[in-house]
């Protein structure tokens, strides 16, 4: 029997994905755990497996890899060797062409909506339901003759072909249920559409150019003469959706206090040149100043562990684990993966999984468990020359450490003898969560990262 494959639900708000690519084909032999295809969910590229070991099989109307698909979609099936797909058993029981009407008959059109595709999956097949729609014919009412008892085309034709026609319809409108609703959301008449295509079955990108026609002859009229277009407008996409959420969420539901300090980093500056003259290790990653910071900041949370915490309904949970979120500027938008047990990794490993996960980020490949479990988040904008700023909290988080550059500047070393210097300087700027910790806490981790920042020697010995 086939198995039906449909869009998956990554995630309990997921209400759609977007189909990234077929890594099986029409006709491929699969087995249970072999990957099919990917997912692009929220900001994550999910793989989806098989359970059944069988043939895939796609139907002529299977999305596209890069269509938008919602949960619970149909998008192909798994048979076994020698069985048919059922889109396959449809089209020998399409009905012949003697069975359509001479006249038009059709009934009114109804909204799609009326009709649940998954309440009578099992019962009518695929193109018989579409083809239901389209000719507003109530499924309850149709008798099916296919093997089990199942309503194929046929029978939703004869039904039309036996239905009496009904005087008030002046001519025949085939469209698909997406043009249908389109035409009532945005008010194109269907009947002088279909006119004006005879013969033909109306589709969404129809209805969406007869509207778009109509605006500009509309703004043609009303405009006294072109005007050169001054703004341009673009689609949100789900990554930029989803981060306005989170961002809207953590900004409404969070008391967020930023505490900034200036910080003599020449020493950490100096360890970085050590570590990347070293030519013993010239053939392993260089550690970053963000590496540097995650190792240091993790020992800093060990020591104050009411930043490495989460609210949970009417708890404050903290972990006795780190796993560190860094914020990576992707072409798809923030993305934030999770560097995971810091707390019980050297340096160099540290620096070698970041360089990781920060490719997989900026190639769009990173698994949804990568971007989530974080119990801290550093942000870094050193590099685009910004001194300090306000950084959001990562939700469910407490805190989060934003980085700003280093700058050498000229600086007072010693006050008594009126003594200056040039010493490499940057600001720190922790954001926390006041429901979670007060500002005292705050501070004095921040003063300790400060302590960690001016004497690394203090965590490397760790």
């Amino acid at each position: 029997m086939a198995v039906e494959i449909v869009m998956p639900r990554f995630g309990w708000t997921m209400e759609e994905g977007r189909l990234a690519e077929w890594i099986k084909k029409d006709g491929d032999s699969v087995k249970a755990g072999d990957v099919l295809f990917t997912v692009e969910s929220d900001k994550a590229l999910n793989e989806v497996e098989s359970f059944e070991t069988g043939l895939l099989r796609l139907p002529p109307d299977s999305p596209p890899p890069g269509s938008t698909v919602r949960v619970g979609a149909l998008l192909a099936y798994i048979v076994q060797p020698g069985e048919r797909a059922p889109f396959e058993d449809q089209k020998q029981d399409a009905a012949p062409p003697a069975m359509a009407p001479t006249s038009p008959v059709v009934a009114p059109a109804v909204a799609s909506a009326s009709i649940q595709p998954t309440a009578f999956r099992h019962a009518i097949s695929p193109r018989a339901l579409r083809i239901a729609i389209e000719l507003g014919v109530e499924v309850a009412a149709l008798k099916g003759s296919g093997r089990t008892g199942r309503i194929v085309e046929r029978d939703v034709r004869a039904f039309v072909v036996q239905r009496p026609a009904r005087a008030e319809v002046r001519a025949e409108v085939r469209a698909s249920p997406l043009a249908r609703r389109a035409a009532q959301e945005l008010g194109v008449d269907l009947e002088q559409l279909a006119a004006s295509k005879p013969g033909q079955r109306i589709e969404r990108a129809d209805v969406v150019a007869t509207a778009e026609a109509l605006d500009q002859a509309n703004s043609a009229a009303k405009a006294p003469a072109p005007v050169a277009a001054t703004e341009k407008t673009q689609p949100i996409t789900q990554v930029r959706r989803l981060i306005a959420e989170r961002l809207t969420a953590s900004a409404h539901t969070t008391a967020p206090v930023t505490l900034t300090t200036e910080v003599d980093a020449t020493e950490l500056v100096r360890l970085r040149g050590q570590l990347k003259n070293d030519p013993v290790a010239a053939t392993q990653p260089i550690p970053s100043y963000t590496d540097l910071m995650v190792k240091l900041a993790t020992h800093a949370l060990l020591e104050h562990p009411t930043l490495n915490a989460r609210l949970e309904g009417e708890a404050i949970v903290q972990s006795t684990a780190v796993h560190l979120g860094v914020a990576v500027d992707t072409e798809r938008g923030l993305l934030v993966p999770v560097l995971r047990d810091t707390h019980a990794k050297g340096l160099r490993q540290i620096a070698h999984e970041a360089a990781a996960l920060i490719e997989r980020a900026r190639a769009g490949r990173l698994g949804a468990d990568e971007l989530r479990g974080s119990t801290f988040t550093i942000t870094n904008l050193g590099m685009y020359e910004i001194d300090a700023f306000t950084p959001i909290i990562n939700l469910p988080e407490c805190a989060i450490l934003g980085l700003g550059r280093i700058v050498p500047k000229q600086v007072v070393v010693d006050a008594t003898t009126e003594r200056v210097a040039i010493r490499q300087m940057m600001f720190l700027s922790l954001t926390f969560d006041h429901r979670l910790v007060d500002g005292a806490p705050a501070a004095r981790f921040l003063q300790r990262i400060k302590q960690l920042i001016e004497q690394p020697y203090l965590w490397l010995v760790t």
